[in-house]
């Protein structure tokens, strides 16, 4: 069946639905600078490091094929798709307190059906320390409680707005370079990878067991290239490393400017160049 492609309205409009996890990294702030630099026509739109999301809501695209590594992040999405109702009275049992917390994030996700496993996934992520996600060497989340005075645990009236757009959406869980076998020429790639770390210390990259290693981000620029050549639109986002301007020599590279707070020393806190990087 012949795709009809998107137009893109470059003018960014206020969003139908917000994104409802808090992200560590996440793109709110660069929205307007990525859809900016995406083209103006497309046919199926890919995101497959989904995190938030703040991009994929802000554009919204008929035809989206989402995916990510964390299990416990797809099932969320895909129990919000397809069962909010369930998700939502779930929610409403959470509470907002330090005992309470530590009680739910001991729970074995693996033991709890899917709307259990969103409403749990939520309410750790309003109510744990920045909205980060963290896991240790057995996988499980470990972000401390974050002492917040009235968090928004269950925003109904925006979920049900996240099903809405989220109906005719596929959502997978899948690691994200087999993105090389899914996206076709003519379809447009946004890649949001764990960013490569500015020093040795810096280093945030245990959103899964395994973590994000330097050859992970030299692999995932192999498959860009690959993309690329195969004529497939793609956009990139990373922080601003030597490695990160090496390994994309050759494509559009441009540094934009983001507010970022998930370092522990307030004074390394702030405005941080990233990079952006286009294939066309």
């Amino acid at each position: 069946m012949k795709l009809t492609p998107v137009v893109l309205k470059k003018e960014v409009q206020t969003p139908v639905a917000k994104p409802f996890l808090k992200w560590a990294g996440g793109k709110s702030q660069l929205v307007t600078e990525i859809l900016n630099r995406f083209p103006i026509q497309f046919n199926r739109y890919f995101e497959p490091f989904l995190g938030g999301g703040a991009v994929f809501f802000a554009l919204t695209p008929k035809k989206a094929i989402l995916s990510d590594i964390n299990q416990e992040l797809v099932t969320t999405y895909q129990a919000i798709r397809d069962n909010v109702g369930f998700v939502v009275r779930e929610l409403q049992k959470h509470k907002v307190d330090e005992n309470y917390f530590y009680w739910v994030r001991e729970k074995d996700p693996t033991k709890l059906n899917q709307a259990k496993i969103a409403a749990r996934m939520i309410y750790l992520n309003r109510t744990c320390f920045n909205g980060l996600y963290r896991v240790n060497k057995r996988g499980r989340f470990n972000v401390p409680y974050g002492h917040y005075e009235n968090p928004t645990v269950c925003n109904e009236e925006n979920l049900l707005r996240v099903t809405d757009i989220l109906t005719h959406t596929q959502i997978e869980h899948r690691h994200a370079f087999e993105i090389a076998k899914h996206a076709r020429a003519g379809d447009l790639v946004y890649l949001d990878p764990p960013y490569q770390p500015l020093s040795k210390t810096s280093s945030f990259t245990s959103y899964t067991i395994n973590g994000f290693t330097e050859q992970d981000q030299k692999d995932l620029a192999n498959i860009f290239r690959w993309l690329a050549k195969k004529g497939v639109s793609v956009v990139l986002s990373n922080s601003d490393t030597p490695l990160i301007r090496e390994i994309y020599k050759g494509f559009r590279v441009e540094e934009v400017y983001a507010r970022r707070a998930i370092n522990s020393k307030a004074d390394r806190r702030g405005k941080v160049s990233e990079l952006l990087i286009c294939s066309k």
